[in-house]
């Protein structure tokens, strides 16, 4: 038996995070299986930090799945460090440049603007 940390879906493993998102939890592994350990809840100060992120990377995936691009506008306006560090207009422009320079590889997203 091998335990390690591994970043897995959490289904009952974080019990204040988001069900299915992405988590970093105590995993086992053995020849036949990978068992994640159930952690429990995470101080409340860090799951206000780990539920915008989560929300703001299961906005991303929605809106990659749509091709709305207005839904990856919002998921980067609302992800902490960069709503810190940048103005909407220049969320807006960074969005726009990330579009543009990627065009060939999102073509679920032809109608942005």
């Amino acid at each position: 038996m091998f335990e390690f940390n591994g970043n897995v879906r959490n289904f009952g493993l974080i019990d204040n995070l988001p069900e299915g998102c992405c988590v970093e939890v105590p995993v086992l592994a053995s020849k036949n299986s990978i068992r994640p350990l159930h952690v429990g809840p995470l101080p409340a100060h860090l799951a206000v930090l780990v539920n915008t992120n989560a929300r703001c990377e299961e906005l991303a995936v929605e809106a990659a799945l749509e091709g709305d691009p207005r839904k990856v506008f919002h998921a980067i306006c609302f992800d902490p460090l960069t709503s810190a560090v940048l103005s909407l207009a220049e969320i807006k422009s960074m969005v726009d440049e990330m579009f543009n320079a990627n065009r060939d590889y999102l073509p679920q997203f032809k109608h942005f603007n």
